[in-house]
């Protein structure tokens, strides 16, 4: 590629047409392209180009904390666990019928897991999506009441298409976050839907609530409709740990 050709789709900001050029005009001139299949490929690669680029950004917009999919997850680790039933959920039905979506049991499980997964299903779909735990979401809703950009924090959670709450009442709310968290699930019922992650029953999803009126409505909301992922069995991680310090003893 020229240095004239290279400056020009630089400015242009073309750069999946950039980075494929040269082998895209070798392959033109080998094949014996015409002008306009040679354009068409050309194009082609600076969608693609712009589509990963684009889906780079949603990934670290959506606050991950590592690459966590379905692929990867370790079904065999707790044969109890749905398969069928993740891979449903995997499909994203759930953001058409604006369901919400709980995910239970004790820690180690895999619920932070199955919820980045699906979301991440999600944003391979075309939709943006939010995973935030509740110690973070707290964290947040206080820099915002403190800066009084407390609108701006409530339309982000108000209107992207998932949303994960992670943790889900693993500490006692502030007066102040439950009032916030009733607005936002309002807004988003039977609208848009939740992931939620819990160590807690659903049933005691209320004890986190010190105003038990607004526990009634914000549990009521995330009831309806809701698909429900139940874990049981052994903490992956801390079977993990043990099974790396038997390997370090067996070394000795």
């Amino acid at each position: 590629m020229t240095t004239e050709v290279d400056n020009l789709l630089s400015q242009l900001r073309l750069g999946g047409m950039r980075e494929s050029f040269s082998n895209r005009n070798k392959e033109a001139i080998k094949g014996k392209l015409s002008y306009q299949d040679f354009l068409k490929i050309l194009a082609h690669d600076e969608l693609l180009h712009r589509q990963n680029k684009r889906f780079e950004r949603q990934i670290k917009a959506a606050n991950f904390k590592s690459e966590k999919t379905i692929e990867n997850f370790d079904f065999d680790f707790n044969p109890k666990i749905n398969e069928q039933q993740i891979k449903n959920l995997a499909s994203c039905q759930f953001i058409q019928e604006a369901s919400p979506i709980h995910i239970i049991g004790p820690s180690g499980t895999g619920k932070s897991h199955l919820a980045q997964a699906i979301s991440r299903c999600a944003l391979m779909k075309g939709h943006e999506a939010l995973f935030i735990s509740q110690s973070e979401l707290s964290s947040q809703l206080q820099l915002a009441l403190a800066t009084n950009s407390l609108s701006k924090l409530k339309k982000k959670l108000t209107t992207i298409t998932v949303l994960v709450i992670d943790d889900f009442g693993i500490k006692p709310f502030s007066e102040s976050f439950e009032d916030f968290l009733h607005d936002i699930v309002d807004h988003r019922y039977e609208r848009l839907p939740i992931i939620i992650t819990s160590n807690l029953d659903f049933k005691e999803w209320s004890d986190a609530f010190r105003n038990k009126l607004l526990a009634s409505a914000v549990i009521d909301r995330l009831k309806g409709n809701a698909y429900e992922v139940i874990l049981t069995g052994k903490s992956y991680r801390q079977t993990k740990s043990q099974n790396k310090n038997i390997e370090k003893d067996q070394e000795v």
